[in-house]
């Protein structure tokens, strides 16, 4: 493994690594009953979904990029055994199935599978019906079927890569997630950081842990500059949360500033990223009025907490900490407010960058990408009809590993 292979220090130098989850069983596993406890707004057809994340791949490795996948990284660190054993213990303790002997036959069930069967298991769920028929004594969480199906919860929110974890220079961080619907997401990250060759690279800090108590998600996680990362307080990321990540790159990494963008808390805007991308050195694309809607606030290193300054404006924080004489910032939707709000329900402002001034969009965004195109950007669209049902963009989909350095 080449020396620096996690390594991000800006959101748009050349992609060359990154982390996926191709969708599968899980999002079969989607009623009417749980989308709202599983966050979802509409049921998907998985098979279409596939062929349009297939795609999306295919996209970036055309362009150079290296792609991993979740559930096959998972699988490699489960071929050892005291390992394997460990991790099932521990996604039954994530899945509160209540009842301490169930729990034990459940785990000896487990543990007696290939590391791919429980990979697709700890992914995909476990229903009660799909538990295979044993000698053994039943328990009231048996027959209560309409109490909850699922003796281990599906994780259909796992092909949005981008909020477990977060390549923050030569570091990682492992966020804690704000719904306990996602919580064992990012204890397969913390597994694959531990144990996976990839990971275990001298020098590479954990910046966060998933066992924190306060809430950080990598959709409000974006990495500016090699010194300046900005970080999204929002309905999903809190202010403490924040302050611990800032002040561990402060003290261990390159990270001399952090921007805070406080955005409104509500599921509209949910992360930075589904209102504000970078595209470019010095272009932005952003959801209309947020850069008067948003307050700023810089970060620098304190003695146990960090000191914070507030700023006047989103684009004048961004020129000083940047060090540019102008900033672009590109409004979605062409800046007409219907369209905008219309296109920003499908992630329009969540673009991928995959080189400085390219970048990776859904089509069905028309407006916002005919405007990127006039401002130089050159777009890269692939289909999403399916995978925008989760309500996430190209950005979420993806957790870059390796960047190029600008």
């Amino acid at each position: 493994m080449e020396k620096g292979f996690l390594n991000i220090t800006s959101e748009i130098g050349n992609l060359k690594a990154v982390l996926l989850h191709r969708p599968g069983k899980e999002l079969e596993r989607l009623t009417p009953g749980y989308l709202e406890e599983l966050l979802f707004d509409d049921i998907p057809w998985l098979k279409r979904m596939q062929e349009e994340h297939d795609d999306f791949a295919k996209v970036m490795k055309a362009r150079g990029s290296k792609i991993y996948y979740y559930e096959t990284l998972l699988a490699d660190v489960l071929r050892d055994e005291h390992i394997k054993n460990q991790f099932v213990v521990d996604v039954i303790k994530n899945s509160h199935v209540g009842n301490i002997e169930l729990e034990k036959i459940i785990i000896e069930y487990l543990q007696g599978e290939r590391p791919e069967s429980i990979v697709e298991i700890a992914i995909s769920g476990l229903h009660k019906e799909d538990f295979p028929k044993m000698e053994r004594e039943f328990h009231l969480v048996d027959y209560v079927k309409y109490d909850y199906p699922f003796y281990i919860n599906p994780l259909p929110n796992l092909y949005f890569t981008r909020d477990p974890g977060a390549v923050i220079g030569q570091g990682l961080s492992v966020n804690k997630m704000k719904t306990p619907a996602r919580d064992r997401e990012t204890m397969f990250l913390s597994y694959i950081y531990r144990h996976h060759p990839l990971f275990k690279e001298k020098g590479t800090s954990l910046w966060y842990d998933y066992q924190e108590h306060y809430p950080m998600e990598g959709g409000d996680i974006l990495v500016l500059s090699d010194e300046v990362v900005a970080l999204g307080c929002s309905e999903r990321t809190t202010a403490r949360g924040i302050e611990i990540l800032a002040q561990r790159l402060f003290a261990k990494g390159k990270v001399k500033k952090v921007l805070v963008i406080q955005i409104p808390f509500t599921r509209a805007y949910m992360h930075l990223d589904t209102v504000f991308t970078m595209v470019d050195h010095d272009k932005f694309t952003i959801y209309p009025g947020v850069e008067n809607a948003v307050r700023v606030y810089e970060l620098t290193q304190g003695v146990t907490t960090p000191k914070v300054t507030p700023k006047e404006s989103l684009e004048k924080a961004l020129m000083e900490v940047l060090h540019l004489p102008a900033v672009q910032l590109i409004q979605s939707g062409g800046g007409d407010e219907i369209t905008a709000a219309r296109e920003q329900w499908n992630d329009s402002t969540n673009t991928l960058a995959i080189a400085p001034g390219t970048v990776i969009t859904y089509n069905r965004n028309e407006a916002t990408n005919d405007t990127l195109r006039k401002h130089g950007i050159e777009v890269i669209e692939i289909e999403g009809s399916e995978l925008v049902r989760g309500r996430g963009g190209p950005r979420c989909m993806s957790m870059p590993l390796l960047r190029e350095e600008l």
